[in-house]
């Protein structure tokens, strides 16, 4: 059982209240991995988005500078916008990528849940489903690190082609991260891919039909067994109350700048305490939050978990704490209680 921590760099606000810049928001995720790596937490990952709210754009580069400083954690993304990248651009950067960090680095894969990347790169909205179907094919061939000849509509055809660097290991560990939908759970067991379900909301027990598709998928397919990941929104502070306290004001900001975008109703706090008491977010002391992510384990039968801990405007040094308290403290404890 591992167990990771996610950001998607989220811009956070200084002790004056204003919003950092974003190179300091991205010191200071640099930062939460050195102290993610220092205090035993297994994997970190950070998101690619491209819009005003996040900082992180280029997750490789960022996960270098936090490969330089750290010794054991792995390094990965949560997610790689795949649909809007090019699939040999992405190996060769992840492939670069597990070379300066000796073999810690992972890609998730995925469409990502915003599309300002689409107009951004110059991709039609209306060839989504297209775009990541033919470029998950392809990389599917990359990863096998050997001689590739592809032919499809999005982009050049490649004949007989090699693409540098190779890696140590002869493979870069790759997932597939799916919100929910069970075509996209068959298609990684096709592609015979470890699985990552994003729970976002609801209780997560509710996605243990995916699992279970998932691996029916898989012996159906003749593939062999793959570990399962989860990725959740949660927080760590002393005490429960103080947990909920701290993340309300920046997590309501949050979903509701998120809510007028998508056509939601703005959150109270009595819903947002809802979705942590039985829902997906997995918030409070170090024992209320080991209990839930151990219930949530327990659940999907899984085999990492990775909490998202950044949301909104919450502080760079509420972060740390929450970094350093899911380390050394709820980490053992979700240890005890699956022993």
């Amino acid at each position: 059982m591992e167990f990771g921590l996610d950001t998607f760099g989220d811009v956070t606000v200084g002790e004056d209240g204003k919003p950092l810049p974003y190179a300091q928001v991205i010191r200071n995720v640099v930062e939460q991995a050195v102290l993610a790596d220092r205090v035993g937490v297994d994997a970190f990952g950070v998101g690619e988005h491209h819009r005003d709210d996040y900082a992180i754009s280029s997750p490789e580069i960022v996960l270098a500078a936090i490969a330089a400083k750290t010794e054991r954690v792995k390094l990965g993304t949560a997610v790689t916008v795949l649909s809007s990248d090019d699939p040999v651009r992405v190996f060769e950067r992840f492939a670069t990528l597990d070379a300066v960090s000796g073999g810690r680095s992972e890609i998730i894969l995925g469409r990502g849940s915003f599309t300002e990347s689409f107009p951004l790169f110059g991709f039609d909205l209306t060839d989504y489903e297209q775009l990541f179907s033919e470029k998950l094919d392809l990389m599917s061939h990359l990863l096998t690190e050997e001689p590739v000849t592809w032919q499809g509509s999005v982009r050049p055809p490649l004949k007989d082609q090699q693409v540098y660097p190779k890696t140590e290991s002869g493979r870069i560990h790759a997932s597939i991260g799916v919100g929910g939908s069970p075509e996209s759970v068959v298609r990684a067991a096709q592609y015979g891919l470890p699985l990552v379900l994003a729970i976002i909301g609801g209780e997560p027990a509710r996605f243990a039909p995916y699992v279970d598709l998932y691996h029916r998928a898989l012996k159906e397919l003749d593939q062999p067994e793959q570990p399962v990941s989860v990725h959740c929104p949660g927080f760590v502070a002393e005490t429960d109350e103080e947990a909920i306290e701290v993340l309300w004001p920046h997590a309501r900001r949050m979903l509701d700048r998120l809510g007028r975008e998508r056509g939601w109703p703005r959150t109270s706090k009595d819903r947002f305490v809802a979705d942590i008491t039985e829902g997906a977010w997995h918030v409070g002391s170090p024992e209320t939050v080991a209990r839930k992510i151990a219930s949530t384990v327990q659940a999907l039968g899984i085999q990492r978990f990775d909490l998202k801990y950044a949301h909104g405007t919450l502080p760079h040094d509420r972060l740390m704490t929450c970094v350093e308290l899911y380390g050394t403290q709820v980490i053992p404890r979700v240890r005890e209680l699956l022993a």
